[in-house]
């Protein structure tokens, strides 16, 4: 109870100061690291000071490795190894050598200058998407192009977590590269021992978790494996981070993903808050202002070398030179990973407190300035693109901007009988599609069938989250459960108001209240059922098949009222027995 009253103090600014980003439009993780600044020991005020603070803050890295990892399972780093593979993998190389090149010529030492360089690589997810949705283009080819790159850039990040440990480890040449191969051979050991537990032993566990239909007990047990990975790797030496990607990555390839994601995004988010107020609470105002004119240059070398680097490379990739250009623009912001890499090194020794402060201060300016240029990245683009004069087309660009830009799939939630129907005939048709429903058995049958069927309720707003639901074409509402049905509608009119709904209804209140809430269609299906029987007779007593869909599609323009009207007439019976 000692340091109550002071994360009573961390909370109530957190509030205040998220909030007012939240209504200004600006990234929460700046005001993140604004709390840090202002309850930090570098500035006039009260200061918060609670030892557990900086483990708490650490666990906010492990999260985010691990939904990072949710998202790049092993068959998905194949699939994506010819064009987001290697256009990510080369940002971050190049800018990497590029800026660490420049800095050990400058003077910083090779070790100090490597940092920098992986540090300037990295971009920042949460503002690019962020942005993106608020203009709209989140589902454009730039967009998806651009947000696919800079979170395989998060990716690319992880065997920093474990080199840059070692450089603060080791100074000699050839002792350097004995703990880099020791590192790297952990690292190996590491993955295999995790992937093999993860095929063996984690999805058996979260099939028999998932069965008793607890979300508590899911949660805890998703928070295990993760933890639980995480000591794995630090056993062995390495950092926590990674061994939460690693938990990510095998978890992430189980039809549990959605569902686990939306399981730990409250945790990551909040951890990931407290990680950015500790990196705020490093800045010191004071030690900044001195260097500041080096963190204007090392911001101004973060979006160069990154706007140039990805424009050209995403140019000779095949995109138009104006896409090229705004893609550069979008990746050209500064990352909270960079920050994160900034504070191991720290720790590490690998820079000292004056090269941390100008990098933590470049990186900071260069997610202001990069916002900007997301924001009027189609001006700027223009600008660029009429500079340089007319480009012709490279060979090649189609099939990067069909890999970039694939139509929005339909989401069906449940995958009971209508589910697994609707899944049958969308497939027929190539409709892609992805199920949810809460029955792992469900799920396991689905994906003998060959279907997209995930473990997760359609009513979670985390997972509607997770599944990014505001991208898909349609959602078909089958779940049995009427206040699952009627709750999800709700969700989705709230979240995504321009994704259309159509619901199953067991009757014809439920699909009354499933309209009223938002549903573009609700089909009863006793009555539906009535209505195609009754169409099979008619057409075998030789009335034309034209007439009879008239008749039946009269009945639901009316909203089956001839239908109910006459039923609720026959159970009242006639004028003399009422």
């Amino acid at each position: 109870m000692a340091h109550l009253t002071q994360i009573l103090l961390l909370l109530a600014v957190a509030v205040a100061v998220v909030l007012a980003c939240q209504r200004l439009q600006v990234p929460t993780a700046l005001g993140y690291l604004l709390v840090g600044v202002i309850l930090g020991p570098h500035t006039a005020g009260p200061t918060v000071n609670v030892p557990e603070f900086a483990a708490l803050a650490e666990f906010g890295v492990v999260f985010l490795l691990f939904t990072i990892g949710l998202n790049f399972s092993l068959p998905q780093l194949q699939a994506l190894r010819h064009q987001v593979l290697g256009l990510g993998t080369g940002q971050v190389a190049f800018t990497t050598a590029a800026v660490g090149l420049a800095g050990w010529l400058a003077g910083v030492p090779a070790a100090a200058a490597f940092v920098l360089g992986a540090v300037f690589a990295q971009s920042s997810t949460t503002i690019i998407a962020s942005l993106l949705k608020e203009r709209g283009e989140d589902n454009a080819p730039r967009g998806r192009l651009g947000l696919a790159m800079s979170v395989f850039q998060d990716v690319t990040a992880v065997p920093f977590l474990v080199v840059i440990p070692v450089l603060g480890a080791a100074t000699a040449a050839d002792v350097l590269a004995a703990e880099l191969a020791w590192a790297l051979a952990k690292a190996l050991l590491a993955f295999a021992l995790v992937f093999i537990a993860g095929r063996l032993l984690l999805r058996r566990l979260i099939h028999h978790v998932a069965e008793g239909r607890s979300a508590e007990m899911f949660t805890l047990t998703v928070l295990l494996i993760a933890l639980l990975a995480a000591w794995a790797t630090q056993g062995f030496g390495l950092s926590l981070a990674f061994g939460g990607f690693l938990a990510g990555m095998i978890l992430g390839e189980t039809e549990f993903r959605h569902q686990v994601e939306a399981s730990m995004r409250p945790f990551r988010d909040v951890l990931l808050g407290l990680f950015f107020v500790g990196i705020g609470m490093r800045f010191d105002p004071s030690a900044a202002w001195p260097v500041l004119h080096w963190a204007l240059l090392g911001a101004a070398v973060i979006l160069a070398s990154k706007l140039l680097i990805v424009a050209t490379m995403v140019r000779r990739a095949g995109l138009p030179l104006q896409q090229a250009w705004r893609t550069a623009l979008l990746l050209a912001v500064g990352g909270e990973f960079g920050l994160a890499l900034v504070a191991i090194a720290l720790d590490a020794q690998v820079v000292d407190a004056r090269l941390g402060q100008i990098a933590i201060s470049a990186v900071l300016l260069s997610m202001v300035a990069g916002a900007l240029l997301i924001r009027f990245n189609g001006a700027i683009a223009a600008r660029l693109a009429a500079t340089a004069g007319p480009h012709p087309e490279l060979p090649g660009g189609d099939a990067l901007q069909a890999a970039a830009g694939r139509p929005g799939q339909v989401v069906i939630g449940g995958y009971g009988r209508v589910g697994h129907t609707i899944a049958v005939l969308l497939q027929a048709r190539g409709v892609p599609f992805v199920a949810l429903d809460t029955d792992p058995k469900r799920v396991a049958q689905g994906r003998a069938d060959g279907h997209a069927v995930s473990y997760g309720d359609i009513a979670d707003p985390e997972l509607l989250a997770a599944i990014h639901v505001e991208r898909a074409a349609l959602v078909l509402l089958a779940v049995d459960d009427a206040g699952t049905a009627l709750k999800a509608v709700t969700l989705l009119r709230r979240a995504c108001p321009q994704v259309p709904v159509i619901a199953r209804a067991r009757n014809l209140d439920d699909s009354a209240a499933l309209i009223a809430a938002g549903a573009a269609h609700a089909h009863p299906e006793a009555i539906e059922a009535s209505l195609r029987l009754g169409a099979a007779a008619l057409q075998m007593l030789q009335v034309p098949a034209e007439e009879v869909e008239q008749l039946v599609q009269g009945v639901r323009d009316w909203d089956y009222r001839p239908v109910v009207d006459a039923g609720e007439e026959r159970d009242a019976g006639p004028p003399a027995a009422r």
